[in-house]
């Protein structure tokens, strides 16, 4: 890497007074409150907000291009190419940056399974990024910390404003993975869930040379030894569901699937705290507590948080360790699925509640990452609009998403697993029309996909997907399973139905996958 005179190396940058290292979250807390970068909640959450960006900022997201990376990545919109050379430069300029900040480190783990666990250092300028970080990722014991040499190094500075002309970037925020330096830079912007998907676009690199399938997914396992993973794009109710009274929960986000069975990558949730309530979600509301982390929440006059405000933004969010959730596996592992859910938030109404897929149609599914986007949760969407993220994290995921999809491919056939098509959105009509799902009947279907009571009922095949839906399931009224006879107006009902396949097969037109998946997924309808 370029040396300039006068810019501080890391270690330099760190051998300083005003940097602390491993600090434990009643300090963080004493310090992000001290500098005023945070609120102290009445129920003993940190409470911070992150400026103008209240999530991922894609555009700003980029990849050193150099010898490791060159014929590896999936280069495109999703993967920018970083030069080198101007990485170097914005480097020195955020070292020079942080040499007069007080700083705080973290030394953690990412992957619960310590044959591929990665050791990480984070270096931040808000000691509330750190307490994020610490609470998120997997925190070594004191024996372990003796020994801790991180192979990646995050280096998070908020209020450094980048200059697109000089150091050519898109905006004046930015996050650069570079994997010859090992380091990621991360500047311009507060949303600190930026760190966590850098670690997370960085595992999806180098897991699958190790026979690892990343998975943008949440895990948890029965009483009866029974592990599921649940797959799904932001707001689809990963985190939700997979906190489930009656299982242990392995994690809520991000897993590897090896060929011992599953584990986490992380230590902590990042959960999404929209109209959060005591009765529909008891295990996250009691999680958050004095050490968690709470995103762009609104607090009242007595500081109790308002989870239904949404004046900052929709994406509101709560960080915690997994431990903070009563019935977790520690540590994060757990044996081969059995059951695989796909969720989707289906804004549009027309896609059933439960499915049963065949391999094929998994693997279709798999490829095509269906959610959509509801009216209001972004500025300019009007009515509701179809999302395909590639393997549910195409955002996260450096190489191209066939090496993906035959890693999932390979799982499911050689561990016999069977995979659910759940939709957690609307039903009856559209976003503004029909009604959400509520999550106990979704809790309902999901539990009876996981625990084999919903495999034991009569299915039959509905006609507009192609998909195959159960007549009857425990705890859920029948009239609901079948998306067609919720709709008032039927025509309507065929006519959204019809627009949505339509979607599903233009979105799939240029994947180079086999005929046999080719053809498992809907039809345009003439």
């Amino acid at each position: 890497m370029a040396t300039a005179t006068r810019t501080p190396t890391v270690g330099e940058l760190l051998n300083r007074k005003d940097v602390h290292f491993n600090l434990w979250p009643a300090h963080l807390v004493e310090h992000a409150i001290r500098k005023g970068e945070a609120q102290l909640a009445d129920n003993g959450a940190v409470v911070a907000t992150t400026g103008k960006k209240t999530g991922r900022s894609p555009k700003d997201k980029f990849i050193v291009k150099d010898a490791i990376t060159a014929d590896k990545v999936a280069w495109g919109p999703v993967n920018q190419a970083f030069d080198a050379a101007k990485f170097d430069a914005l480097y020195l300029r955020v070292m020079e940056y942080l040499s007069t900040r007080e700083l705080y480190v973290q030394d953690l783990f990412c992957g619960a399974d310590t044959t591929y666990r990665l050791p990480v250092r984070f270096v931040n300028e808000f000691a509330w990024h750190n307490l994020f970080v610490r609470q998120l990722f997997i925190r070594p014991s004191a024996e372990e910390l003796k020994t801790h040499k991180a192979e990646f190094t995050v280096i998070a500075a908020p209020n450094f404003k980048a200059d697109p002309k000089r150091d050519g970037t898109v905006s004046e925020q930015f996050v650069i993975l570079n994997f010859a330096e090992k380091i990621v830079l991360i500047g311009g912007g507060a949303y600190a869930g930026e760190m966590k998907k850098s670690i997370f676009s960085i595992m999806n690199f180098l897991m699958p040379p190790r026979n690892v399938f990343p998975m943008h997914c949440s895990s948890n396992v029965g009483h009866d030894g029974r592990t599921a993973l649940f797959f799904g794009l932001s707001g689809t109710g990963k985190t939700t569901l997979s906190a489930d009274p009656s299982r242990n929960l392995i994690g809520d986000d991000e897993h590897g699937w090896s060929a011992k069975g599953v584990f986490n990558f992380e230590g902590g949730c990042y959960a999404k705290c929209i109209k959060l309530s005591h009765e529909k979600e008891p295990q996250i509301w009691n999680a958050l507590r004095f050490g968690s982390v709470l995103e762009n929440v609104v607090l009242d006059a007595n500081r109790r948080p308002n989870y239904d405000d949404d004046s900052l933004t929709e994406n509101t969010r709560a960080a915690y360790p997994v431990e903070f959730i009563e019935n977790c596996v520690i540590p994060g592992v757990g044996g081969h699925p059995e059951n695989v859910v796909f969720l989707t938030a289906d804004a549009f109404g027309v896609l059933p509640p439960v499915s049963k897929l065949s391999p094929e149609q998994a693997m279709f599914h798999f490829m095509s990452g269906y959610t959509a986007k509801v009216a209001g949760t972004e500025a300019g969407v009007k009515e509701p609009q179809a999302t395909f993220s590639t393997c549910f994290g195409s955002p996260f995921l450096p190489l191209p998403p066939k090496v993906y999809a035959e890693m999932l491919g390979r799982r499911l056939r050689e561990h016999n697993a069977q995979c659910w098509l759940v939709n957690t959105g609307w039903q009856g009509g559209p976003y503004g029309v029909g009604k959400r799902m509520d999550i106990p009947y979704t809790r309902a279907m999901v539990d009876g996909a996981v625990e084999g009571t919903l495999g034991k009922v009569e299915f039959e095949v509905e006609p507009s997907f192609g998909l195959t839906i159960p007549k009857s399931c425990p705890g859920v009224p029948s009239q609901l399973l079948s998306p067609r006879n919720a709709w008032a107006d039927k025509a309507a009902y065929d006519r959204a139905a019809a627009d949505l396949c339509a979607r599903f097969a233009k979105n799939f037109e240029n994947f180079d996958v086999p005929e046999e998946v080719q053809t498992a997924g809907p039809k345009a309808q003439k």
